[in-house]
């Protein structure tokens, strides 16, 4: 059973950062794959970035790409999400999950991953 907790989620205004982070229980080569994936209220769950833990590759989606930077501490098991120039419609709770990778290669689809966080709340607003 793999567990990851999600923390750093808060209040910002519109321009400014936050920096997330999913804590597992274990990194394991079954499940390479992490993955953030935010939801807003009335939309469906949208993938944002997703990381290899095994060689670093990683993943942006066009709506973050250039903002926001995914990364990995293999020695603390922990994946960061730094979000910076944040928009209103960054609004969403994020959560971070496990699914399994191929090396480089890492699936884009939620429901190709196994595990999840509880979300964490994070609310651009002035």
């Amino acid at each position: 059973q793999l567990q990851l907790v999600e923390s750093g989620g808060g209040l910002v205004q519109p321009g400014g950062s936050l920096r997330l982070s999913c804590t597992a229980s274990k990194f394991t080569l079954d499940y390479s794959a992490i993955g953030w994936f935010r939801q807003a209220p009335g939309k469906e769950r949208e993938g944002v970035s997703y990381i290899s833990v095994s060689d670093g590759s990683t993943y942006y989606a066009d709506s973050v790409k250039g903002r926001f930077t995914i990364s990995r501490d293999n020695a603390k098991n922990t994946v960061y999400l730094q979000m910076n120039s944040l928009k209103p419609e960054d609004t969403a709770v994020y959560y971070c999950a496990a699914g399994p990778g191929w090396g480089s290669k890492v699936p884009i689809d939620g429901r190709e991953y196994d595990y999840w966080g509880q979300g964490t709340q994070v609310t651009v607003s002035s």
